[in-house]
């Protein structure tokens, strides 16, 4: 679980399928009113307070973006001190958005060169390569990836699940290869 401040009554939460396994919940508990999901968002919200210095009083709205095979991403603002509650208690609003595709982030070019080769060996190409302040995103569309848990765990080994949007990247960072990234690197640096 890593946890990231954004503003001042704002922090991001991104947790992994492996968080959610460690403390026996799924996505789908999200839906459902129990005390493990309860139990974890207290906890999410303690360590913000704790590492962040983040006020958490009055009601809370959280934005969850499930990603398809890597765990999910979750906005928490907390609103301003409208008659806070002293009893512990919380208003939450949860939202839920799916997505499919995938952004991994690299530190250098090289990992992404051998990220390449490898993945051609299981016979899998395509994906998009984007640069930004020193760091390097390969994005994968939903119909790109069949063999998903597979490839997630080969793109695990290279680099790490990244935080920045593919919008984000798109309007801010520089578009290296398009569609065929693997294959590119692969037949240049291979």
């Amino acid at each position: 679980m890593r946890i990231e401040r954004l503003t001042y009554n704002k922090i991001k939460i991104f947790l992994t399928s492996d968080d959610l396994t460690e403390r026996g919940l799924t996505k789908e508990d999200i839906w459902k009113d129990s005390l493990k999901w309860h139990q974890l968002f207290s906890d999410m919200l303690e360590e913000a307070s704790t590492e962040h210095g983040v006020c958490i009083e009055g009601s809370v709205a959280v934005e969850i973006f499930s990603m398809q095979a890597q765990g999910m991403i979750m906005i928490v603002t907390m609103g301003e001190d409208e008659g806070a509650l002293t009893d512990g208690f919380f208003d939450i609003a949860v939202t839920t958005q799916d997505f499919e595709d995938v952004l991994f982030e690299f530190d250098n070019i090289e990992h992404v060169i051998q990220l390449s080769k490898q993945l051609l060996t299981v016979e899998y190409s395509g994906g998009d390569l984007y640069a930004h302040k020193d760091q390097y995103y390969l994005y994968f569309q939903e119909e790109n990836l069949a063999h998903s848990k597979d490839i997630l765990a080969i793109l695990s080994e290279y680099g790490h699940l990244s935080l920045v949007s593919i919008h984000y990247l798109r309007e801010y960072g520089k578009e290296i290869v398009k569609d065929q990234a693997i294959e590119t690197l692969a037949n240049y640096f291979g």
